[in-house]
């Protein structure tokens, strides 16, 4: 099967991808793969002794929009 993903809007794209995610974790025998665990067991630590920083929402949205300029 091949998409035409260059014609699809970033909406489309983002959708698609939502839904192919909500397929593999449907499916029989699907495991993620290790790395992904590492991740989050990193972050968690990171939560764990407050070296994790977290912004609002609206300050994070200020930032990519400056980004963007």
């Amino acid at each position: 099967m091949r998409i035409a993903v260059e014609s699809m809007t970033t909406a489309e794209k983002l959708d698609a991808m939502e839904q192919l995610w909500v397929s593999l974790r449907s499916s029989p025998g699907y495991t993620p793969p290790d790395w992904h665990g590492e991740i989050l067991a990193e972050s968690s630590r990171k939560i764990e002794s407050g070296e994790a920083t977290f912004s609002p929402l609206d300050d994070v949205i200020s930032r990519i929009n400056q980004s963007r300029k």
